[in-house]
């Protein structure tokens, strides 16, 4: 897949996450196979008149490349000047945030608020593209509500507008992340565009990555929660998606590296004492899936130092679940 000048390969995108999708992170699954990185969502706002209080959120290497940040806001001229600061940050693709369904943005009219007002959603894309002179993206959900589904609008919309790709997540902003993703609405505005879409909803293994882009025929697959705690599905999307090759689960002795590296990465990146608070979470996610590992998660949630979180990682045994 390309957007603009930008290659995407493979065809495989981490989606934006807040309090997720920070460096360390993007680190690991881009080491893992990962095709394009998104940023944590950036409020416009906050970045234009916020300045220094961003600064981990802007921080990126040039191994995370290529890399989209995303913004999210309602003022079509606020969203054009944090945009162009990003372009002078290095950013490889801006995308804009027509989808959120966190109350909190909602009740601003922001995100996915915005998707019952197409005028101002082709004003916000209209006012970054011209703006910039890399890449435009946006991202949609199905609609606002079952009443209101309007995506192939909003992506033609954007198509018209200037942006360079479109993605789209199978759920109406209402549905937040509850039912099941409709891979139909995908299907449409892939149809519908002719520029990149990029399909994203319920995607939790390599063969449902394949499943999503064989059915949908949409330009690349992004995903999300399935991620957390598993960077390895980028690696194992990759070998079905392009040898039909069905790598095992990690082990885990793979499972205590991965978490013991990204501890590490995150002490380094933020200090030890919101390493560990943020850490807490990703450790959950890491050993989630082990029968009986409800104890070794509680025991991991309680660390307050990071030679004690390691430690905790390094004791665990297959006996321990």
């Amino acid at each position: 897949m390309q957007i603009g000048p930008v290659v995407v390969e493979p065809e495989l995108v981490l989606a934006p996450m807040a309090g997720i999708t920070d460096h360390p992170f993007r680190l690991l699954v881009k080491e893992q196979g990962c095709g394009l990185v998104f940023s944590e969502m950036i409020s416009a706002k906050g970045l234009v008149y916020g300045g220094k209080a961003y600064r981990n959120l802007l921080f990126f290497v040039e191994e995370e490349r290529p890399i989209a940040f995303q913004i999210f806001g309602s003022d079509p001229a606020v969203m054009a000047q944090a945009a162009r600061i990003l372009q002078e940050w290095g950013a490889d693709l801006i995308d804009l945030n027509l989808g959120c369904p966190a109350p909190k943005i909602l009740r601003n009219g922001e995100g996915g608020a915005l998707l019952k007002d197409p005028a101002r959603c082709a004003s916000i894309i209209r006012s970054v593209v011209e703006a910039v002179e890399i890449p435009v993206t946006v991202k949609i959900r199905k609609g606002y509500d079952e009443y209101n589904q309007n995506a192939v609008e909003i992506a033609l919309l954007a198509q018209e507008s200037g942006a360079k790709a479109v993605t789209v997540h199978g759920r109406t902003v209402k549905q937040g992340f509850q039912g099941k993703a409709d891979w139909d609405i995908i299907k449409e505005v892939s149809s519908a565009l002719e520029i990149p879409v990029i399909g994203n909803g319920d995607v939790t293994t390599a063969q449902e990555a394949f499943q999503l882009q064989d059915y949908s025929r949409c330009a690349a697959v992004m995903i999300g929660r399935a991620a957390r705690g598993n960077p390895w599905i980028f690696k194992q999307a990759r070998a079905w998606m392009k040898e039909k090759r069905l790598l095992p689960e990690p082990s885990l002795e793979e499972r205590k590296a991965m978490a013991l590296r990204h501890l590490q990465l995150q002490v380094e990146f933020k200090g030890e004492k919101t390493a560990v608070l943020e850490m807490r979470k990703h450790m959950s996610w890491y050993f989630k899936s082990f029968p009986g590992a409800a104890a070794a998660r509680e025991r991991l949630r309680r660390a307050e130092k990071a030679s004690e979180m390691a430690a905790l990682v390094q004791s665990i045994e297959p006996n321990h679940f």
